[in-house]
């Protein structure tokens, strides 16, 4: 009967140590192996602030902006946000500060000739994505970023 019992307390601590390293390993977070990389797609004016706060949430998150590349792709409605005849004072703000940090922003060219954009009549920064804004998505998601759409 001894026996029966040491066997058991024994086979319980090797399965209770078991369990434990496992939840050890699925709490630990270990680096990525490579830089992440994110495309942010915004389409919708109403969603222009929750985006540019989703962007400074992610660089804040991963430890600021050297551990991970961000592209913004604007298009649609959510572009006149970004025009400077309408400039907010808070978005400019932001935008500059993004683009210092390294945000790569891309205007949807569809979207600029649709709404008679220049790339001169956007905030600094903004490069054109010449063959339309979904076109750089794909593109960008092929090279391996990630697609959030906020």
């Amino acid at each position: 009967m001894n026996r029966r019992n040491l066997l058991w307390t024994a086979l319980s601590s090797v399965g209770a140590g078991l369990l434990a390293s496992r939840a050890t390993a699925a709490t630990t977070h270990e680096a990525p192996a490579s830089r992440l990389k994110v495309v942010y797609h915004l389409a919708d004016a109403d969603r222009v602030n929750f985006a540019l706060g989703n962007i400074q949430n992610h660089f804040d998150g991963v430890g600021g902006p050297d551990n991970v590349t961000i592209a913004l792709v604007v298009l649609g409605p959510a572009l006149r946000a970004f025009a400077l005849t309408q400039a907010n004072p808070d978005i400019t703000g932001r935008v500059a500060r993004f683009s210092k940090a390294g945000l790569q922003m891309a205007a949807c060219g569809n979207t600029m000739k649709a709404q008679d954009v220049t790339l001169d009549g956007l905030q600094p920064g903004f490069t054109i994505a010449d063959r339309g804004g979904v076109v750089r998505i794909a593109e960008l998601q092929s090279q391996g970023y990630l697609y959030i759409r906020p």
